[in-house]
């Protein structure tokens, strides 16, 4: 998984503070640097004005060659505090005086103090101020400045009775004052320090303030467009983005907000699009459960078509008896009434018109209510009573045909929550379809079976014949409207459409498993009403209770 990369506020906020930081350092840097460049040119200054004073203050003393007063002024001066030592040492570099005892008598020429002046041939007769001042520190480890000033040969000391030097001798000696540099250092140290501190409360104040500022005109409209950002994801379209910080990104919350209101117009136009695709849906689908059931009704009005021969050869039989035991009742009829003695038979007569009248009456009411058409309705229903009751309406066809119902029904089935009329269908479609697959053999068995499903959730109906069996070229088609296989006239190919139908509209699904030349069997699993096992536990525990 990528890692994340930081925020955009430490992405700006990381070098900008270490850009401060780093003119913060380069400027405090310069500072001390200026700072001791400061000090130490005015202790330059300072001990130059002092060896130029020395060097005025014994001027009258040297030429009236009066040495030891001149020392004793140096000496006096030595004692001040920041002066650590003085010392004049002639041309060839011997020190004449010192007011600290020297290790030895001769200054090195190539010395520091020396070197500048003797570095040529010809030794430099004048010489800058800051040329003649040094930096040291002492075998002490003390800091000190030392400032050498040439005493020159001036025209009223070569002319002078006393004075031993001739004119040509432009340098007579130098005069070497040592300052002491602890208290300049000191508060050189004080500065760095002030300089120091200074710099770390402008980093600090700086660093707070790129924060403050990035923060509220970086991080938080950012933060804002980021936050409108999931709230589109979330198709919060409601919320507009106000940024007012900068140009730019007042220009960006303004094109969000332009692409929020178009997909918020897109949204608007989808869901009223969707909406009358529903309604369109809505409307052809209800076009086409119409259609289904005017199918349905004409596969229904087929199937009464297919019966009305068979019906009327079935009631023509008990209306035959009828009429024969009427004829029989009216022989044994008298004048003045039935005979004593054939009374019983009278009666046996009677009982038989009224079984024959029953037969014929329950023949004409299962016709009746397979043909009334009534409006969809599902309730909790017998599946094993409609199909004992289809069976026994088609009972003459099945003759007719040479054909053998053999019912083998599932008596613990629970109630099957369905449309009882359409389930008729069903059942009476298949059983007749079975019924003329067996047409070429001349006779045939149908088994009609009924079991719940192994999941307990559904139960099952298998309709069997042992007829010709289905061709692999045309068992895809077996479902589709209109496609029979049968002669001109023997049907239109709507029965097994119309099952296919009713079935799917249940929630269910059918399957064929055929053998060409040895049968086929139609495998309908539809799923139980909601409380049949709720229903199917208080029956067995009422008949627990009756037992």
């Amino acid at each position: 998984m990528t890692r994340p990369p930081r925020p955009l506020s430490q992405t700006l906020l990381v070098p900008l503070v270490g850009l401060v930081v780093l003119i913060a350092v380069v400027t405090g840097f310069v500072r001390i640097a200026a700072v001791e460049r400061g000090y130490h040119e005015t202790m330059i200054v300072g001990a130059d004005q002092l060896s130029r004073s020395l060097n005025s203050a014994t001027w009258h003393a040297m030429l009236a060659d009066d040495r030891q007063a001149a020392y004793d002024t140096m000496q006096a001066v030595a004692r001040q505090p920041g002066i650590s030592r003085i010392r004049i040492f002639n041309k060839e570099g011997r020190i004449m005086f010192s007011t600290a005892p020297e290790a030895e008598p001769f200054v090195d020429k190539n010395a520091e103090a020396c070197v500048l002046c003797h570095a040529s041939a010809q030794p430099l007769v004048h010489v800058e101020t800051p040329s003649r001042a040094r930096i040291f520190s002492d075998p002490d480890g003390r800091h000190r400045l030392a400032m050498i000033t040439p005493i020159y040969n001036e025209p009223s000391c070569s002319t002078a009775a006393c004075h031993a030097h001739p004119a040509r001798q432009s340098v007579l000696g130098v005069l070497d004052v040592a300052l002491d540099l602890g208290p300049a250092d000191r508060m050189i140290a004080d500065a760095r320090r002030r300089v120091v501190v200074t710099i770390a409360i402008e980093v600090a104040l700086i660093s707070a303030f790129l924060v403050v500022f990035i923060g509220f005109f970086v991080t938080r409209p950012i933060r804002r467009l980021v936050e409108a950002n999931v709230a589109l994801g979330r198709m919060d379209l409601e919320h507009p983005v106000e940024i007012t910080s900068s140009r730019e990104l007042w220009s960006l919350a303004n094109s969000f907000n332009l692409m929020r209101d178009r997909l918020r117009e897109a949204l608007g136009e989808i869901s009223q699009a969707a909406q009358q695709l529903e309604a369109k849906v809505a409307e052809r689908t209800a076009q086409l459960q119409q259609a289904q059931r005017r199918l349905v009704q004409a596969d229904r009005l087929a199937s009464l078509g297919q019966l009305a021969a068979s019906v009327a050869h079935e009631i023509n039989n008990p209306l035959s008896g009828v009429l024969n035991f009427s004829a029989l009742m009216g022989r044994i009829l008298r004048d003045d009434g039935v005979p004593r003695e054939r009374v019983p038979e009278f009666r046996g007569y009677l009982e038989r018109v009224t079984e024959q009248t029953a037969r014929a009456g329950r023949i004409v009411s299962d016709l009746l209510a397979f043909s009334r058409r009534s409006k969809p309705h599902r309730a909790a229903s017998d599946l094993n009573a409609i199909v004992r009751t289809t069976v026994a309406l088609v009972s003459h066809k099945l003759k007719l045909l040479s054909v053998e119902a053999k019912l083998q029904l599932d008596e613990a089935l629970p109630p099957l929550l369905c449309d009882a009329s359409q389930m008729q269908q069903v059942v009476l479609n298949l059983v007749m379809n079975g019924a003329e697959a067996t047409r070429p053999h001349g006779s045939g068995r149908i088994s009609v079976r009924t079991r719940r499903a192994d999941d307990g959730e559904s139960v099952v109906l298998e309709v069997e014949d042992d007829g010709e069996g289905i061709p692999k070229e045309t068992l895809d088609r077996v479902f589709d409207p209109f496609f029979t296989t049968k002669d001109d006239g023997k049907g239109v190919g709507l029965g097994l459409a119309v099952v296919y139908g009713i079935v799917e509209s249940h929630g269910g699904h059918i399957e064929v498993r055929t053998t060409e030349g040895h049968g086929t069997t139609f495998e309908v699993t539809l799923p139980l009403a909601p409380d049949a096992n709720h229903r199917l536990e208080r029956a067995a525990e009422h008949a627990g209770r009756e037992g």
